[in-house]
């Protein structure tokens, strides 16, 4: 590990550019259950909008830590799950799931 990050741009800022803001973590926590459809998240994720879903998952899924598969059905029907990248996040996320219920039991 270099706290310096003097060469280039800094593999912190990398994973917050991924995974920074508000409910990416959220989602991905969500998502290491299994297949979740949109309105499962929106409920598990709790005063996060249609809109911020929908970019924030948007994102994830371009950034290849989740997948969006869309049945051919009606009405149509779409699940997201993790990617192989994205379950690599699982420490990470567990981490800060922990780190979580540790701060809030201490403060």
């Amino acid at each position: 590990m270099n706290p310096n990050c003097t060469n280039g741009t800094c593999p912190i800022e990398t994973t917050l550019d991924i995974i920074g803001g508000k409910w990416k973590g959220v989602i991905l926590y969500r998502l290491l259950g299994g297949k979740k459809r949109f309105n499962e998240l929106q409920k598990l994720c709790k005063n996060v909008t249609q809109r911020t879903l929908t970019l924030q998952l948007r994102s994830l899924e371009a950034d290849g830590l989740i997948k969006r598969t869309v049945y051919a059905e009606v009405p149509p029907r779409v699940e997201y799950e993790l990617t192989p990248l994205g379950f690599s996040m699982q420490s990470i996320i567990q981490s800060m799931y922990d780190w979580g219920v540790e701060y809030e039991v201490n403060h």
